[in-house]
């Protein structure tokens, strides 16, 4: 199994760690506001300050009218506590934060917070109380609610589970995001509370929404061979530049529907790493795909495969 890695990057920028309370000599060398994406932190553990505290230090020390990203690293005792009061915090910066372009929520590694025990909330307020982002991100799927939102300025949406709930998906579906362009759902297992369906996805697929979208990533997923089969024939394809269906039990059963569907040739990249394809399938995806010109990822990575009591176990990348 894979784990979820800190943000190298966000809206082009530099991930920089904001420094810790007994950091001197890092406060005497901090960056100029709008030259990184500011990560601001507490210890998930035995925290010295709380997060919104954290924030008071950024705010007090950082000429904030500049900042153009912030991620929100780990907070004390995510395993118990949603972000509630961190959601205030940011909300109550918003005219300190004019130049603000991304936000990511909940940028924790497994040593701080396994990605399914992040106790997560409700963005929505985060989505309606900056409509001038252009990216927004969060990473944990225990309590997340995303509610139907609309957002004309939206340009990349990435949500990060080891197991996403059916009603975020939907809600993610029937939203209003006429400039998305980047659309990326880790959907995660059913182990950690993941209960999305192939219907759930359909509205995407479909192609009636979204009218911008150009990167799709329906990935991370223990229904992958369905999305595959689905995606044969999704009409949202044809308008993508970028498919990722990565790091979910994708086996021979999606991989043929896939590759026998609609043409795949005008895409840029196919990015399928993390899958269960037998050698002689993959095969079949370099000889048609990469022959066109499509930069293909066919690394299997971690993906092992289990057999215990006469049944073969298939595990996504991400899951606890």
């Amino acid at each position: 199994m894979s784990y979820a890695s800190h943000l190298r990057e966000s809206y082009g920028l530099p991930v920089f760690d904001f420094p810790g309370p007994d950091d001197e000599k890092g406060m005497d060398r901090l960056p100029e506001a709008d030259a990184v994406a500011w990560r601001v932190s507490s210890d998930t553990y035995d925290a010295e300050e709380a997060w919104p505290e954290a924030f008071a230090r950024f705010t007090a020390a950082v000429d904030t009218t500049r900042v153009r990203a912030i991620v929100v690293g780990a907070w004390e005792d995510a395993y118990d506590n949603g972000p509630e009061e961190i959601i205030a915090a940011l909300l109550d910066a918003r005219p300190r934060l004019p130049a603000l372009r991304a936000l990511f929520l909940g940028d924790m590694e497994s040593e701080e917070c396994e990605i399914s025990w992040i106790n997560q909330g409700d963005v929505g307020p985060l989505l309606d109380g900056f409509p001038e982002l252009e990216e927004f991100g969060v990473r944990g799927g225990s309590d997340l609610v995303i509610p139907p939102f609309t957002h004309r300025r939206l340009r990349s949406l990435t949500v990060q589970t080891g197991g996403m709930p059916a009603r975020a998906v939907r809600n993610v579906a029937a939203s209003d995001l006429p400039a998305l362009h980047h659309l990326d759902l880790w959907l995660g297992t059913a182990n950690y509370g993941g209960d999305c369906t192939l219907s759930d996805v359909e509205p995407i697929l479909a192609g009636d929404r979204l009218p911008s979208l150009r990167h799709l990533g329906l990935r991370n997923s223990d229904i992958q061979d369905e999305i595959a089969t689905a995606m044969a024939s999704a009409p949202v394809v044809a308008r993508l530049e970028t498919l990722d269906l990565s790091m979910g039990v994708l086996t021979d059963q999606g991989g043929t529907a896939l590759l026998g569907g609609q043409p795949l040739t005008h895409l840029a990249a196919l990015d399928l790493h993390h899958n269960y394809l037998g050698d002689p399938l993959q095969q079949r995806f370099r000889d048609i795909l990469e022959s066109a010109g499509v930069q293909l990822n066919l690394d299997r990575g971690h993906a092992d495969e289990d057999e215990w009591d006469g049944r073969v176990w298939r595990f996504v990348a991400v899951g606890e």
